[in-house]
């Protein structure tokens, strides 16, 4: 009687034993970012390179990047470095000094409550200045899932860049965080602000004395 149960047993060892050992041969699986899985909150950067408001091959007279001025004006303004960066939409890389002017570029990370706290005031700055300047956004020293759930959060739509070895920062000599770059029309940096957390009132008025641009409620 044991015989025969153990004759029957037999089978069913030999198919649970087949089962583990196809489960151990597997390959682990492949560990992805979350975020890379959902559609991005922020703009495309294609249009980074033609002037706001324009369809791309008409902008503001003398604001083409091949008539700027190189290096240092000598009118307390200097170009954006010579460095490419990637979208975070994708797409080719971006040469900051391609990117055409008036522009607001603010310089952000999830780990910073002032950079969170000022982000919906920027948002709020790409929908009033529409037409007038562009709100660009450099995100660094950040993980792609952090800087998508709070564009997500806090329903931010401007174009984003993405600057994860700090070479921007590097090449301003600057560590600052948050960090607002202004950029006037002629691609020179009118000024660099690291006072803290912007506000809708502040960024109008920077905006207006650095750019001589009004922006509207």
């Amino acid at each position: 009687m044991i015989r025969r149960l153990a004759l029957l047993a037999m089978p069913l060892l030999l198919v649970a034993t087949a089962a583990c050992t196809a489960e151990a041969e597997k390959p682990p699986p492949t560990r992805q970012d979350p975020a890379a899985s959902r559609p991005s909150p922020f703009a495309d950067c294609a249009a980074l390179t033609s002037a706001p408001g324009s369809s791309g091959d008409d902008g503001a007279p003398g604001s083409s990047a091949d008539d700027r001025p190189a290096g240092d004006t000598g009118s307390g303004g200097s170009q954006l470095p010579e460095l490419s960066l990637t979208c975070f939409t994708g797409g080719a890389p971006v040469a900051l000094r391609e990117v055409r002017g008036p522009a607001v570029i603010n310089i952000w990370a999830s780990w910073c409550p002032p950079c969170r706290k000022e982000l919906p005031a920027f948002q709020r700055l790409s929908e009033r200045a529409e037409g007038q300047l562009r709100v660009i956004g450099v995100n660094t020293q950040d993980s792609r899932s952090a800087a998508q759930s709070i564009g997500e959060d806090f329903g931010v739509r401007f174009p984003m860049l993405v600057d994860q070895g700090q070479a921007m920062q590097r090449a301003l000599r600057r560590n600052a965080f948050p960090m607002t770059l202004f950029l006037a029309a002629d691609g020179q940096i009118r000024h660099i602000d690291t006072s803290g957390a912007l506000d809708d009132a502040q960024l109008t008025e920077l905006v207006e004395q650095h750019l001589d641009i009004t922006v509207g409620a």
